[in-house]
Parts: C-alpha cells; sequence; structure tokens
C-alpha cells in the first residue's frame, strides 16, 4: 500500500485515519482494507488512544467500494471466496477493535465503504450522503452472511432487502430519520469540525464502559449460529454476469445481464 492511501493523523487521545484516494472517491485498495484491519489491532496496545474518526478524502466521498480494478484478475468462484472471506475477516478486526470509531461521511459511502462505516459506533453525515449496496446494477456479485447479519443489525431486515433489491441509495435525511446517522451537516468542513468536538467528549468519558459496550455487541453478533454461503457467493462471482458486470462496469455502460 502507498503510504498515502491510508493517513494516520494524531491528535492526542484521538486518532484520525483517512482513506486518501480522492481522484477514486477513495474506492479500497486491498492494501487499504489491510491497513484499517492492522490499525484496528494495534489499537488495543495502546493506552493512550481513546477514540477514532475515519473518514474519506476530499468531500465527494467517505470510500465508493472496493477498487474495481481490485477484480480484474479474478476467473471463477475460488477468487470470490477468497475475496469475501479476506474481506469478512477486515470487517470482523474492525468489529473488534476497543475503541470508539465515529465515522465522517462525506458524498458516497458504498458497497465496502458501506460495511465499514456500519460498522463505527457513530456515523455523521454531510447532506449529500448517499449509502447503500448498489451491486444489483453494477457487479452483479453478493454481499456475505455476515455482511447481511450486520446490515440487518443496523437498518432491518426489511431495509436491508430492499435497499439491495432496488439497487437504491439511502439518502442523508432518510438516513437521519431511521437512525442510520445521528447528525447531518451542510459541508465536510462542519461535519469534520463536529467529528473532532465530539471525540474530545467521547475520551473524557470512562473507557472501560465504552469497550465492555462494544464488546457486548460484538459477542451478541458472534453468538449467532453460522450459516453456509459459499455455494451463493460462487455462483455469482462464478458467473457470466459477473464478468459482464465488470466489463460494463469498466467501459461505463450499462450491464446486460443474462442471468448465467
Amino acid at each position: 500500500m502507498s503510504v498515502a492511501e491510508l493517513l494516520i493523523e494524531r491528535d492526542g487521545p484521538v486518532a484520525v485515519l483517512t482513506l486518501n484516494r480522492p481522484e477514486k472517491r477513495n474506492a479500497l485498495t486491498f492494501p487499504m482494507y489491510e491497513g484499517l484491519a492492522d490499525f484496528s489491532r494495534s489499537a488495543a496496545q495502546d493506552d493512550d488512544l481513546k477514540v477514532i474518526i475515519l473518514r474519506g478524502a476530499g468531500e465527494k466521498a467517505f470510500a465508493a467500494g472496493t477498487d474495481i480494478s481490485q477484480f480484474r484478475d479474478f476467473e471463477g468462484a475460488e477468487d470470490g471466496l477468497a475475496y469475501e472471506k479476506k474481506i469478512d475477516g477486515v470487517l470482523c478486526d474492525i468489529e473488534a477493535c476497543p475503541r470508539p470509531i465515529i465515522a465522517a461521511i462525506t458524498g458516497a459511502c458504498t458497497g465496502g465503504g458501506a460495511a465499514i462505516a456500519g460498522l463505527c459506533d457513530v456515523r455523521l453525515a454531510t447532506r449529500d450522503m448517499r449509502f447503500g449496496f448498489p451491486i444489483a446494477r453494477t457487479l452483479g456479485n453478493c454481499l456475505s452472511v455476515p455482511s447481511l447479519r450486520r446490515m440487518s443489525a443496523l437498518l432491518g431486515a426489511a431495509r436491508t432487502r430492499e435497499v439491495i433489491m432496488t439497487s437504491r441509495l439511502i439518502e442523508a435525511g432518510e438516513a437521519l430519520g431511521i437512525g442510520l446517522v445521528s447528525e447531518v451537516f451542510d459541508d465536510a468542513d462542519a461535519l469534520f469540525a463536529r467529528a473532532r468536538e465530539l471525540a474530545q467528549e467521547i475520551a473524557a468519558f470512562a473507557p472501560l464502559t465504552l469497550r465492555a459496550t462494544k464488546e457486548m455487541f460484538r459477542r451478541m453478533s458472534a453468538a449467532e449460529p453460522a450459516i453456509e454461503d459459499d455455494d451463493l457467493i460462487a455462483m455469482c462471482y462464478a458467473s457470466d454476469d459477473f464478468r459482464e458486470g465488470l466489463d460494463a462496469f469498466l467501459a461505463k455502460r450499462k450491464a446486460n445481464w443474462s442471468g448465467r
């Protein structure tokens, strides 16, 4: 990973992590995912770290999913299965981070970006935020069962199902109304200023209370029985439609789905 792709700034007890590919709407590369996982694991060893802010560089996006170029070498089901397992591992590391995480969301927050923001403890957003998983009209892949569970816990099963089936994106007003975000701001400057202010407030609270609460939520999620999804993930990633979706996305044209 280029060091510039994931910036880490420290302000006393607060760490600010910036996804830094604004020219690509902060689309995530595999090394960026790994960097987030590494930082999440290391946070447990830093007693001086109290709160983390996660943001995207620029004003157009928090993170517009996984960089599509990461899929170019995929050849079939095994690549798709390995990818989903890798991303699930990263998300588990972020979920297990013992420090409160504030997501400061500007613009596009889709795919892997939405999955990461959904794991944060507090979400703040600008009015141009768009949140969701438009995979049914882009790549033709699918979410894993763990990701569907997390989104269902966050949004409710009915809304999670609906936003995936329709490929629509949740806008800021709706997000505020359903509790997906707790505050909405007119611009990025106001958003980031509030994120820093809130981080300092949380940093002054009882750390064991916050840590215990986070871990209890994680354990409740982990206690749910495992469900097999390899066959469904393999079906999508080995399909002609996945290759068509990838080609169409890169060519900036509408995909011609065949159902095969």
